[in-house]
């Protein structure tokens, strides 16, 4: 092959590297061309399936950072470039391969990563993006209704604390000018805390209760 024509292919798998989101080194031997077509058409629209020249491919791939390949560019060698989702990928090359022994899978890049035959193999195994999407979009959506309960708890109390101090006040009015209680009788039972709560707050003068329920009334 001409120097030029070596450059050109080169700089051809370089950029398949480069653009592809994962990239599976396979080995091909005993494949018909239907099969290898078969496989080719079940990775996804936007990938690819071609066989390659190992030295030229060892020389893009080092180019590109992806030196760990090239133990694995031997005999036979035909890549997948995968360009949608490297699962899926993974998926179809598994599945391919239970039906069709003679391909083999070598190993390959995933996401920038160089990986062997069983880490492609355990990526087949991994659920697919869609499958995870959506349990962490339902996984989002509880803990976002559990936090929304959280915020909207405070301003409840809030709300019901500015209500009070306004009933409060309205209570207050009157009592200011209605004669004292007599004392009860020593053999009386004691007023519970919300009693006497009620009661001292009775001796607080009137502008000190506007100020606290006008401070409440803000703060809610």
């Amino acid at each position: 092959m001409p120097t030029q024509a070596k450059a050109a292919v080169i700089d051809e798998i370089t950029e398949r590297f480069q653009n592809s989101s994962a990239a599976v080194l396979t080995e091909y031997r005993g494949l018909t061309v239907a099969q290898l077509t078969q496989l080719r058409r079940s990775l996804g629209a936007g990938s690819s399936y071609a066989v390659v020249k190992n030295t030229l491919t060892k020389r893009a791939a080092d180019s590109v950072g992806f030196s760990d390949l090239g133990p694995l560019l031997n005999g036979p060698t035909a890549i997948a470039f995968i360009e949608g989702d490297p699962v899926e990928a993974a998926k179809a090359i598994r599945d391919f391969a239970k039906a069709n022994p003679a391909l083999i899978v070598k190993g390959g890049v995933v996401e920038g990563r160089t990986v062997d035959a069983r880490e492609v193999t355990r990526l087949a195994d991994v659920e697919s993006r869609e499958v995870l999407l959506a349990k962490l979009a339902g996984a989002m959506k509880g803990n976002l209704t559990k936090a929304a309960g959280l915020f909207q708890a405070p301003l409840s109390q809030m709300a019901r604390l500015a209500a009070a101090l306004q009933e409060k006040k309205a209570a207050d009015a009157p009592a200011a000018d209605a004669p004292a209680a007599e004392a009860p009788a020593a053999d009386e039972t004691v007023a519970d805390d919300t009693a006497t709560d009620a009661a001292a707050a009775d001796t607080t003068p009137e502008t000190e209760t506007d100020t606290a329920a006008a401070d409440a009334a803000s703060d809610d």
